[in-house]
């Protein structure tokens, strides 16, 4: 059996060292053809014509068109100049036809100027423009403030500065529709599109050479285990010891490969669209033909990842019937909720939503976006939004006092589901120390206060967008934007905080570092189980040994033995409730229970007697 896991281990590196080298295999050129067929999909023939024959002219004039690039980080250092390059030609040639023209401009100077004087008003707005209605209200609209009667201008040079400038934005305006901005978003559909070479021509054959092996191998490593583990009880011998779950080098080499993996996919998923392309087959299971992106990818390894660690955890907790029902339960609402049903729901023009995410943890419930898409998309839409509201507010709440926060962070969320597969070589690197608590309850209720700060002003811009859409400052409440808020939030927690070290620290920090010191959601169901849950983990102080192996193993950095040793039931808001110390305890001395609250007496601490003083105490009672 240990040379069929070693034979695994083999055939898992090989397709891990395969997966990684694909990102430096092929070339890259663009051309007309590859431009066309990226942008002939867009909502309008004459948009994508013309985003095609800008970036054509721009490129020609970078002298990159049809030239073949050896890598996509030398590709895609010339993108910002090519997407600037194009929008300012779309600029220039929108002013021609919706702007306003050079000819135009020196007409209205020839009766805005004269004698040296300036005598700018509506009047020559209405002489220059006669026949054209339309530019007559937009440079009206825009240039008002410069009219003599409401600012006399003493040099001829300031009002020309100030009439120029102002024309720059309002023909920028005018082309703000068809452009292509300098984003992420942009960069990675360039870059894939450009994109050639063997990964582009056997994506077949390198979805089995990367995800094939890996799963293969990784299986093949996974399964003996129900052998070599022997008969009932849990194993975890030497887990301090292994490279590979005691912050060794495997575990570093770990922690760096997902650091990066994050990295680049929230912030530069254009140097991964090799990767996207070993997806596209299987993209193409749901959409005939199409391209997966860089979320695609990630939805596919989040859950083959959990899917094969689920594996282990059925093994390795097989005599365990709380954690194989567990383990299949978030397993199921991973593949079918977060996974399929996003993909299946666009298919019917319906918003791509996580039936099971509920808010603050789905920070962008409210943005207009997706309020707006929502409600555009029928009966349907409009439930599924009423939903999430419902399951926030009412459902949540309402299953944490009968189950306490388990039924959710252990059962339900993808967070906790990945931290519980893929995590849980790491669960006992959580930190137990009491400043690491003390920080936890500090950070973990900041954010949710940010959270909450971040969703009053998405929702106030959401509401003034869809009612008032005329406003200019429909999005600043209190003098700040909420545009910037809610892009600071998602940028620090939604992907930096939850994304990166969440996940990416698993090695380093113990597998719920995010669900500890960052979950919004955490935060809130933790104050309902902290006070008014059902739920607690009751213990039998007169049957520990005080192994520590339910502190050892606890990924909530909760000294759990320290309350079994006093016999006192567990009610911390931070306890998930995963059941591990229950199921590690060789002595049955804990217990998760959903109970009544009988005057006090889930939180009552008992009487502990230390020493001889507190023995006489006591009898003297």
């Amino acid at each position: 059996m240990k040379n069929i896991r070693n034979i695994g281990l083999v055939v898992f590196l090989i397709g891990f060292a395969v997966f990684i080298a694909s990102l430096f295999v092929g070339t890259y050129k663009i051309s007309e053809d590859k431009l066309k067929s990226l942008y002939d999909t867009t909502e309008k023939i004459d948009k994508g014509d013309t985003i095609t024959a800008s970036l054509k002219k721009a490129a020609i004039e970078l002298e990159i068109l049809d030239k073949e690039f050896s890598s996509q980080f030398s590709f895609s250092s010339h993108l910002a100049d090519l997407l600037n390059k194009s929008n300012a030609a779309i600029s220039d040639g929108l002013a021609d036809k919706d702007g306003i023209t050079a000819i135009e401009v020196e007409g209205i100077y020839d009766l805005a100027i004269v004698g040296g004087k300036v005598i700018y008003s509506k009047d020559v707005v209405l002489a220059v423009f006669s026949d054209n209605p339309k530019k007559q209200k937009l440079l009206i609209d825009n240039t008002s403030w410069m009219f003599n009667e409401s600012k006399l201008y003493e040099k001829v040079d300031d009002f020309k500065k100030d009439f120029e400038n102002k024309l720059k934005r309002i023909n920028g305006k005018l082309g703000e529709k068809y452009f292509v901005w300098d984003n992420k978003y942009s960069r990675f559909d360039l870059v894939k599109a450009a994109s050639n070479g063997p990964i582009t021509d056997n994506k077949g054959l390198f979805l089995f050479l990367t995800f094939g092996l890996c799963i293969f191998g990784a299986l093949m490593y996974i399964l003996p285990g129900a052998i070599l583990m022997g008969g009932p009880g849990i194993k975890n011998n030497g887990v301090y010891h292994d490279a590979a779950t005691s912050r060794g080098w495997i575990g570093i080499l770990a922690f760096v490969f997902l650091l990066f993996f994050y990295i680049l996919l929230y912030f530069y998923p254009w140097l991964i669209v090799n990767w996207t392309s070993i997806v596209d087959p299987f993209k193409g299971l749901f959409i005939e033909g199409a391209s997966a992106s860089q979320w695609f990818l990630y939805g596919t390894l989040y859950t083959v990842s959990m899917s094969v660690m689920g594996i282990r955890m059925f093994i390795k907790y097989r005599h365990n019937r709380y954690q194989i029902v567990r383990t299949a339960s978030v397993l199921f609402f991973q593949i079918i909720f977060a996974f399929l049903l996003v993909e299946i729901l666009p298919l019917f023009d319906l918003p791509a939503m996580d039936l099971k995410n509920a808010w603050p943890l789905d920070y962008d419930m409210f943005f207009d976006w997706n309020v707006t898409g929502h409600f555009d998309s029928g009966t349907v839409g409009i439930f599924m939004f009423v939903w999430g509201v419902v399951l926030s507010a009412i459902v949540i709440p309402v299953m944490v006092y009968f189950y306490g926060k388990r039924w959710y962070c252990s059962w339900v969320c993808g967070c906790g589901g990945l931290a519980e597969t893929l995590g849980d070589p790491y669960r006992q690197l959580s930190d137990k120390r009491l400043i690491t608590w003390k920080i936890e309850r500090w950070m973990i209720y900041s954010v949710f206060l940010l959270a909450i700060i971040m969703t009053i002003f998405a929702g106030y811009h959401s509401y003034n967008e869809v009612n008032y859409p005329e406003m200019s400052s429909k999005d600043v409440l209190f003098g700040m934007s909420a545009y910037n808020i809610r892009e600071w939030y998602g940028f620090l927690i939604g992907s930096i905080f939850a994304g990166v070290i969440g996940t990416g620290f698993y090695p380093i920090l113990g597998n719920r570092a995010w669900c500890r010191f960052g979950c919004p959601l955490a935060a809130y169901m933790g104050i309902v189980q902290r006070f008014k849950s059902r739920f607690r983990i009751t213990t039998n102080g007169g049957q520990c040994i005080s192994c520590g192996n339910c502190s050892t193993y606890c990924e909530q950095g909760i000294d759990v033995r320290a309350y079994a040793q006093k016999g006192q039931n567990i009610v911390r808001s931070s306890c998930v409730g995963c059941g591990v110390c229950s199921a590690v305890c060789p002595r049955g001395v804990l217990n998760l229970e959903n109970a009544p609250n009988t005057n006090g007496s889930r939180m009552e601490a008992p009487e502990v007697i230390l020493g001889n003083e507190g023995l006489k105490e006591f009898l003297n009672k």
